[in-house]
């Protein structure tokens, strides 16, 4: 997800002392925008850069099955949009957003440069019917084969379409068929390289929570109440995360295709220890914004604040151990058996979100005014249809990631070729690209009494991510002999998910901020970031549904492999575009609800 702009802060200081007439500006707003946006553009350069890589890095280097690497993917993602409640909260009470930046910064740089440390790549072996069989790799003209070692045979891998796998002989023939389920992938990886894996998650999920939040209030911060530039900064400030994952996702997966995995996350700890030098020797640039809050008589709890947030890196590892290692749902056991085999993250997450909208929609009714509840039931609807629209936009750093490895031709004209990782720029240059379009747009609809209801965008952005995945689909019916689809139908999934997302992601927070009664405002936005938190697990769990066998990281059938994805998308396109026809529906009613909110 490409963030996009929003400028409403609930919470911000009085900084009515300050006198923009007075103030050198950067291109007509406050200096300080200069030095925030490039710490954020930094800081996204990084990010960005590493998620590019790390499903393909689980698959191939640490030869994770589909499963384990995309539902870990999927659980770091959720950690990644939760922790900011946490972190933004501990600024606002006793930090201050610029030391909770600083914090948050290192301690993401280190996450960074820790996932360089990731040792030999693990050596794959299968067991066949309980019996274990090393696996060779030869790679030959750029094609890997993998080969069984059966005494003095090696027996070339083919899955078939049936779902059993044949063993072949040098010269082709068949020389044994494995029943379907009777052979198992699995690899030898170092337990010490999977734990420093896992950290590094663990520490960029805790880093994240203290710098994501907190630069964008230090942004807020530079413009007094009424200040009309305040938009028009954090369009310019939102600019950077687009431009710094635009450059990051060419170039973190081009260093770790060229050069190895630890060059392109190398890349992306410089780019985030660079944002970390930006702000903490910032020359005084940024003396008074960002401050602690002022507690006469209150000793600085600063130190112990960084030592208590380093122990949620030993509670995320072992939420990321459980994940890894939860089974899969039995078939036949129902909705309850599928509730009770879900890993402790994925129940902490269900469960409070599941419980906390009823609770807060009970406390509307009870405490608030007809009005009032009205709004934050429009709120809460809109809320769980927003958990819809990004579980399917993020399939980008999973499932999409993968199809591009297996079944994209990824030649570019015929000139050259990009890495599966490199994929995901379509989205961020599509955002740089629309989003002054997509504004403009809103801007002369408003002004022609015509601009769509957010009820509406957000179902034309369900239905947007819907036909994205339908494209797709329709794509690979032309896809060559060799099933892989032409990267341009790649490119137009990203296309159409990147407008549909310029018509939801600029009006989330705004519309919870106008919508939410406003002595629980603050607790609004915390539900907001959960629903984003609940639907990057729920991301995994649907990318672990278009799991394939692979062998040693690579798919033993590509026509299976093409049909699996297929089928995949193909079932969430056509529920996502019915699920925002159904909006749609409701849009009229969800407005009148939301009583001249715009």
């Amino acid at each position: 997800m490409v963030e996009t702009p929003t400028a409403d802060n609930p919470r911000e200081p009085d900084i009515t002392h300050v006198n923009p007439a007075r103030e050198a500006t950067w291109f007509g707003h406050p200096r300080q925008l200069a030095r925030l946006f490039t710490t954020e553009m930094w800081e996204r350069f990084g990010f960005y850069g590493m998620r590019a890589l790390l499903t393909l890095y689980l698959t191939k280097h640490f030869l994770f099955g589909d499963r384990a690497a995309t539902g870990l993917y999927g659980g770091f993602a959720a950690l990644v949009y939760l922790t900011p409640l946490i972190g933004g909260y501990l600024a606002d009470q006793y930090l201050g957003a610029k030391r909770a930046v600083k914090f948050g910064a290192l301690l993401m740089a280190l996450g960074y440069f820790t996932l360089c440390f990731g040792g030999q790549t693990a050596k794959p072996y299968a067991v066949v019917d309980g019996q274990r069989y090393e696996v060779a790799v030869d790679q030959r003209d750029g094609v890997e084969t993998r080969y069984v070692i059966d005494g003095a045979q090696r027996l070339a891998i083919r899955g078939n379409d049936d779902g059993t796998v044949a063993l072949l002989d040098p010269a082709g023939a068949t020389a044994r068929t494995v029943a379907p389920g009777a052979f198992q992938s699995e690899a030898d990886r170092s337990p010490f390289y999977v734990a420093l894996m896992l950290l590094a998650l663990c520490m960029v999920s805790v880093g994240n929570g203290f710098f994501k939040p907190n630069i964008s209030t230090m942004v807020g911060e530079l413009y007094a109440p009424g200040d009309r530039r305040r938009d028009t900064g954090f369009t310019i400030f939102y600019m950077g995360i687009n431009l710094g994952s635009l450059f990051s996702q060419l170039l973190c997966p081009l260093l770790a295709t060229t050069i190895g995995w630890w060059a392109g996350f190398g890349l992306a700890a410089f780019g985030m220890l660079f944002s970390w030098i930006l702000i903490q020797f910032d020359g005084g640039r940024l003396a008074g914004y960002g401050e602690p809050p002022v507690k006469p008589g209150e000793k600085d709890r600063a130190l112990g604040i960084y030592a208590a947030s380093l122990i949620g890196v030993p509670v995320f590892y072992l939420l990321f151990t459980n994940l890894m290692n939860a089974p899969a749902p039995v078939a036949g056991a129902g909705m309850l058996g599928y509730v009770l085999a879900l890993p402790l993250m994925g129940k902490l997450l269900f469960g409070t979100f599941l419980v906390g909208v009823p609770a807060i929609l009970a406390w509307s009714w009870a405490k608030g005014t007809r009005t009032e509840f009205q709004m934050m039931l429009a709120a809460m609807v809109l809320i769980v249809f927003n958990v819809v629209f990004w579980t399917l936009f993020e399939q980008a750093g999973s499932s999409l990631t993968l199809f591009a490895d297996r079944n994209t031709d990824l030649s570019v004209f015929g000139l050259f070729s990009i890495s599966a990782g490199q994929t995901q720029f379509f989205n961020a240059f599509f955002i740089v690209a629309f989003a002054p379009v997509m504004a403009a747009m809103w801007t002369k609809l408003a002004a022609a009494g015509k601009e769509p209801s957010i009820p509406v965008k957000f179902g034309i952005a369900l239905v947007g991510v819907g036909a994205g995945f339908l494209f797709l689909v329709w794509g690979s019916r032309f896809a060559g002999p060799d099933y892989k689809v032409a990267v341009w139908w790649l490119a137009g999934l990203y296309l159409i998910h990147s407008l549909a997302e310029l018509c939801i992601s600029p009006v989330g927070l705004s519309m919870i901020t106008k919508l939410s009664i406003a002595r629980i405002v603050g607790l609004m936005m915390g539900v907001w970031f959960l629903s984003i938190s609940v639907a990057q697990y729920v991301a995994g769990v649907v990318a672990q549904v278009a799991s394939v066998d692979t062998v040693g990281g690579q798919v033993t059938n590509l026509k299976v492999s093409l049909d699996t994805y297929n089928g995949v998308f193909w079932t969430i396109g056509l529920a996502a575009a019915a699920i925002g026809v159904v909006l749609l529906g409701l849009s009229p009613l969800i407005r009148k609800w939301m009583h001249g909110v715009q």
